[in-house]
């Protein structure tokens, strides 16, 4: 059963999600000096920072912002509705953690997994899940919603997902690049790895029954958890994500008028999503344009498909489909892929696909399309 998109709310260095949008459109990169931890011992120099006051629980400050937005657009009401909440992550706060390792600060299990920020935030909730799930966590979230949906288990679910830096992430970042990254280039060829960056996303998601308006449609999203390698991802686990997707929202890689890549800017993953991109959707008869956001808004982790749903859904809304920033030489493997390159392309498509991939080879691809 498809379900219908009814508030979506972004957080990223670029700020909220018009914000964003609108920088994406501009070709902005929001990276910045790291203000974490100490550079030379990371060997990591640049992030993606979110505009916030301080660092303690950077990723559920961001989240509550999201959650109150994404709900107060929607008109869903906690209080007389029954509204689920699941959380994506890929690092709760970490960095609570990290300072308690340090410092004996204290910390409340409560805080690490959202469930107080989400009841602070959202008190008539039903129930919070947090799912950490890598760096697709945000579209696994997506699925288990659709599910409960469709058996009826609630009125609503409240679709969120968060994450903030942290200094062991930002370790083992660094770990894979000889020389710091200076800024995050999409499928490019000349691309040096990977940057952090903060952000958070909600969604409500309601019965394709619901009377009220509705930013877009949720059709399906195909999973797959591959187990391949630690960190390294596998086009076959990929390729059957995608395949997964195409068939329980009985579509067509033919039907798909644009790709919201996950494109992280590393040196195994683009290629081997370009790859199985040519495999699933072009093999498909597909043609579509292809676009992505990191280099822009550095790898938000378990964010990252949330914010690229809400991406989609301002394309459905606006008619332009944004570049990829720091992308002017695509590698080898992108070749006969639509690359949006250099300037915005006016489009209106029906049928995004939206990528998401996460270490340990869990996948999630979501079609949405068009109300």
């Amino acid at each position: 059963m498809a379900v219908l998109i009814a508030g979506s709310a972004v957080r990223t260095c670029l700020g909220s999600g018009a914000e964003t949008f609108d920088g994406l459109l501009r070709g902005a990169c929001g990276v910045s000096p790291l203000r974490y931890g100490d550079s030379g011992q990371l060997n990591v120099a640049y992030g993606y920072h979110a505009e916030l006051d301080g660092e303690p629980f950077r990723a559920g400050r961001l989240l509550a912002e999201c959650l109150k937005e994404a709900v107060e657009q929607s008109d869903v009401d906690t209080a007389t509705q029954r509204v689920a909440v699941l959380v994506g992550t890929g690092l709760r706060e970490l960095s609570a953690v990290e300072r308690l390792a340090l410092t004996g600060e204290p910390v409340s299990a409560g805080r690490l997994d959202f469930a107080d920020v989400v009841a602070e935030t959202l008190p008539g909730a039903a129930y919070v899940t947090t799912v950490v799930n890598a760096c697709s966590a945000g579209g696994h979230v997506l699925a288990l919603a659709q599910d409960m949906l469709e058996l009826g288990e609630c009125d609503a679910v409240v679709v969120a997902a968060a994450d903030a830096m942290t200094r062991s992430m930002l370790a083992m970042v660094g770990r894979v690049a000889e020389t710091p990254t200076e800024r995050v280039r999409p499928f490019d060829r000349e691309r040096t790895g990977v940057l952090l960056g903060e952000g958070a996303a909600a969604l409500v998601v309601v019965p394709e029954s619901w009377d009220g308006p509705a930013l877009g449609r949720v059709a399906a999203t195909g999973l797959s958890c591959d187990a391949h390698h630690a960190t390294a991802p596998d086009i076959e686990g990929i390729a059957r994500a995608m395949s997964d997707a195409y068939t329980r929202a009985d579509r067509a890689p033919s039907d798909v008028d644009l790709v919201v890549a996950h494109a992280t800017g590393t040196a195994l993953n683009d290629p081997v999503e370009c790859e199985a991109m040519r495999k699933v959707v072009l093999g498909g008869g597909g043609n579509p344009l292809v676009t992505a956001v990191k280099g822009s808004t550095g790898h938000t982790s378990g964010s990252a498909a949330l914010v690229n749903v809400d991406v989609a859904l301002r394309i459905f809304a606006s008619g332009e489909v944004p570049a990829v920033a720091g992308l002017t030489d695509p590698l080898d493997e992108g070749i006969g892929l639509r690359l949006v390159i250099g300037d915005t392309v006016t489009a209106r498509p029906d049928l995004v696909q939206v990528n998401s991939f996460g270490f340990g080879g869990v996948n999630a691809v979501t079609l949405l399309e068009r109300v």
